[in-house]
């Protein structure tokens, strides 16, 4: 072994559903790390928030997609804030952090996020970030159209039911009005639309390791991504 040694993979890949835990184990993992955490599902949250504060209808797919290409969007790491985030979302230089969870952003970023325009600009945009390497990205489209090429690619999902119950939950942690059964149908909801849209439609890469954490936490799944980045770690030092 010889050289700069690394030990684990330069980027991991974490895709799933909404709620179902992975940003939560991907912010673990890069904070243990010291890698770059990046919540790409933000990234769609933002062009949603920017179209609803310009007065563009979310509907407006061209209008949309012209817009997001202009975004002034950038995302740092979470420093000094006690309010529980993971990361901080400027957009034009204001911090929309926690607004880009907004029900107003919940029922309008599925459509946003499914036009074929605006995936190809933030995809652009994430694999600049790859490129630069010691990040865990999260999404939906991560190990199967981001970086396919990723060395470590995880699928976390949950029940639709216990995901529901985290939205619901962290709703009313952040003071929004919430009812539980509406959010478990916007969730089904979202599940369809996800799979089912013509560009990146959500699922599990065919190499990505599935893990469900309906019954589970985060420090449990945080081990299990140990377990699997051991092996990679032994073959990088081999091959070095």
């Amino acid at each position: 072994m010889t050289g700069d040694r690394s030990p684990t993979p330069k980027v991991i890949a974490i895709d799933g559903p909404a709620a179902s835990g992975k940003s939560t184990a991907g912010y673990m993992l890069a904070k243990e790390l010291g890698f770059l955490y990046l919540d790409t599902g933000c990234m769609y949250r933002a062009a949603t928030l920017a179209a609803l504060r310009a007065g563009i209808d979310p509907g407006d797919e061209e209008a949309v997609t012209a817009l997001s290409s202009q975004l002034d969007l950038r995302i740092k790491p979470a420093s000094g804030e006690t309010d529980g985030r993971q990361y901080t979302v400027l957009l034009d230089g204001d911090d929309v952090t926690w607004e880009l969870r907004s029900p107003a952003v919940d029922a309008h970023v599925s459509a946003v996020s499914s036009y074929a325009g605006v995936r190809e600009e933030m995809v652009r945009r994430q694999r600049e970030i790859a490129k630069q390497g010691a990040v865990v990205m999260v999404g939906r489209d991560i190990g199967t159209v981001v970086v396919p090429d990723a060395p470590l690619k995880l699928y976390i999902t949950a029940s639709p039911e216990e995901r529901a119950r985290r939205r619901w939950m962290d709703r009313l942690a952040q003071g929004h009005e919430a009812d539980y059964a509406e959010i478990l149908a916007d969730v089904n909801r979202r599940d369809q639309f996800d799979s089912s849209r013509k560009h990146s439609p959500l699922r599990p890469a065919e190499d990505a390791v599935i893990i469900n954490n309906t019954d589970t936490d985060s420090r449990s799944v945080l081990a299990e991504i140990r377990a699997l980045l051991n092996p990679i770690q032994r073959v990088n030092c081999e091959e070095e």
